[in-house]
């Protein structure tokens, strides 16, 4: 696939030390952000999303770094027309104090989150990805970034049971990576499509583990769709994960 503005990888070194944050869940963080009706990108990066070569990776489906630029997920949500998403935005806010980002892109659109239970496709690639990601790297995985629900919005049971999913999700990710003490951010849904959604944003600004702090999407600007956070708005979110990481984890 041709992206627009691509980088050429040939005089960057792809194994600098790295700081490594997981990006995941479903379509808002795989990104949507100046995807039109007609599922085409307008191809409009923001200057928070911009690319940095030097600073910013990501690891691509052939678990190889590259210098990362949106849209970032294009080859992890490969049935669907990526866009801007949060990542970007948070690797420039993230790289003045911690020097090299690298992205593990891991989101997939329309996901909900039995689905990324352990032993499911998505999920085990997650891992396999992040496992690879050090391995490949003389750094460490600093997080988890996480943004869904929308999925689970739909239904009661699947509403009700969100709670015990994504904990278990936490917990299994910690032990499948042997960091007990992953910190996890997770976002708040910020739609208002789905029967349940003030259920599934309840749930998630309720979970109340060691190193899991909540970003709220709620009031940031929506696309017309009433689901997907448009390109500004996908800026703003990273940089208050950003935010959200340096104030509860430092560097």
């Amino acid at each position: 696939m041709e992206l627009p503005n691509s980088i050429s990888t040939q005089k960057n070194d792809p194994h600098p030390t790295k700081q490594i944050f997981i990006l995941s869940g479903q379509s808002n963080m795989a990104g949507r952000g100046g995807v039109d009706k007609s599922k085409i990108w307008d191809g409009v990066v923001p200057p928070e999303c911009s690319p940095d070569p030097s600073k910013i990776y990501r690891l691509n489906v052939r678990l190889q770094w590259e210098p990362a630029l949106e849209p970032l997920h294009h080859d992890i949500d490969d049935k669907k027309t990526c866009g801007v998403g949060p990542g970007m935005s948070f690797a420039n806010a993230a790289k003045e104090r911690m020097g090299v980002v690298g992205l593990v892109p891991c989101a997939v659109g329309g996901t909900a989150i039995k689905e990324w239970g352990r032993g499911t496709p998505l999920y085990e690639n997650m891992v396999k990805r992040a496992a690879a990601a050090v391995q490949d790297s003389a750094g460490e995985i600093k997080a988890l970034l996480w943004y869904q629900g929308e999925s689970d919005a739909l239904t009661q049971h699947d509403a009700e049971s969100y709670k015990e999913n994504m904990e278990t999700l936490i917990h299994n990710v910690r032990a499948d990576l042997n960091l007990p003490s992953l910190p996890v951010i997770q976002v708040a849904i910020g739609s208002v499509e789905g029967k349940y959604v003030e259920k599934i944003r309840e749930i998630q600004k309720g979970i109340y583990l060691p190193n899991v702090v909540c970003v709220d999407a709620m009031g940031l600007k929506l696309k017309e769709d009433n689901l997907h956070l448009t390109t500004e708005a996908q800026a703003q979110l990273g940089r208050m994960l950003a935010d959200a990481y340096f104030a509860h984890f430092g560097l």
